[in-house]
């Protein structure tokens, strides 16, 4: 195994996590100042932003779907034990004696197990939640005629629940971007799509001949 730098996160992958950073801060924003948190922007407005980042977000979803099913990047996702208790050790124990992250990313699974299993988590549970109670509460108009105002209740406190538990993702995600080395180690793979990735053989000599581009 030869340890290079590769093109790791191609371009709709990086345009795809930047885009949905900005329009969950927008949701977020938003979803405190309705909520009465803040004032900075009125009721309606804020609504209405809510609304169309929503949208778009749902939008940038359905499409990034459509990418990782067919560029076979779901793979990334699918979670393995193999190794998950040595991260979660490291991250609860390790990291704070200095110790080296006991995961080296690999050309065909970037994320080490413990990442996988939660972004997986997060893609059918959290985002899920996340769209069927906003689009439930959105066409409220539709369907309330036979609900009672209860109802509505019971899918703005799922709505708000699951949007809480997307913020502590959020906050954990940060945090451990400061942890390691350097905050730019971590930062750059997601401007620039390169990081350090250990290669077979054969992996490296397939980028070299066939996507030189993509190898340094």
């Amino acid at each position: 195994m030869s340890l290079r730098r590769i093109m790791l996160f191609s371009r709709f992958e990086r345009f795809w996590h930047w885009t949905q950073v900005l329009l969950i801060m927008t949701l977020l924003f938003t979803g405190f100042g309705i909520h009465g948190f803040h004032d900075l922007l009125d009721f309606k407005t804020q609504v209405s932003l809510h609304t169309a980042g929503a949208l778009g977000l749902l939008v940038l979803w359905v499409f990034a779907i459509f990418w990782h099913l067919t560029t076979g990047t779901w793979r990334h996702y699918v979670p393995t034990t193999n190794g998950l208790l040595k991260v979660a050790r490291f991250y609860v124990y390790g990291i704070f004696k200095g110790e080296r992250h006991p995961y080296r990313k690999a050309y065909w699974r970037k994320h080490n197990p413990l990442q996988a299993l939660s972004y997986l988590a997060l893609k059918l549970i959290l985002f899920p939640a996340i769209w069927i109670s906003g689009l439930i509460y959105l066409f409220y108009p539709v369907w309330g005629g036979a609900a009672s105002g209860e109802t509505l209740l019971w899918v703005a406190m799922i709505h708000t629940a699951v949007a809480f538990a997307i913020l502590m993702f959020i906050i954990i995600h940060v945090y451990l971007l400061t942890t390691g080395e350097s905050f730019k180690d971590h930062v750059m793979p997601m401007i620039n799509g390169f990081d350090e990735v250990e290669l077979t053989k054969e992996e490296e000599a397939y980028l070299e001949k066939d996507e030189p581009q993509n190898i340094r």
